[in-house]
């Protein structure tokens, strides 16, 4: 698939499925090879759709009301780069930080490549400090 149109719904439904938290909707957009890199989050290797899932409910037990919003998407061949906010609240714990009950907002950036028609392959960054910092666990916070 390398149809502009049909990548972006493909990334439009990613996102209305994991901001519904319908999982099982993501056997129709996610390949069951997905790999995910992201320096942000070492301790999630994300190599399969069902550890992208596993992923996915554990952001979702820390945050139970988060939502992410892809504020631009960007298609080009088998690429589609994002820029996005999630807006969440801790009510769970997040890696060693118990639920602090504090509101997050950040932005991140992506690259998703496609292969078939599927999301193959996620390239995602963050500023964990804006985070941390918005948690209350850095010193000033």
């Amino acid at each position: 698939m390398t149809d502009a149109a049909q990548v972006r719904d493909l990334v439009q439904r990613l996102e209305d499925a994991m901001n519904s938290r319908e999982l099982k909707a993501l056997d129709d957009i996610v390949a069951t090879d997905f790999v995910r890199h992201c320096e942000a989050t070492p301790d999630f290797d994300v190599r399969s759709l069902e550890d992208f899932k596993e992923f996915l409910r554990a952001n979702t037990a820390g945050f139970q009301d988060n939502v992410q919003t892809f504020e631009q998407v960007v298609v080009e061949g088998d690429r589609a780069g994002i820029w996005a906010t999630y807006e969440g609240t801790q009510t769970g714990p997040f890696g060693p930080l118990p639920a602090s009950g504090r509101k997050v907002r950040f932005s991140f950036g992506g690259v998703f490549r496609v292969q078939g028609d599927k999301l193959a392959e996620l390239w995602v960054t963050w500023d964990n400090m804006t985070i941390l910092g918005q948690l209350g666990a850095l010193a000033g916070s």
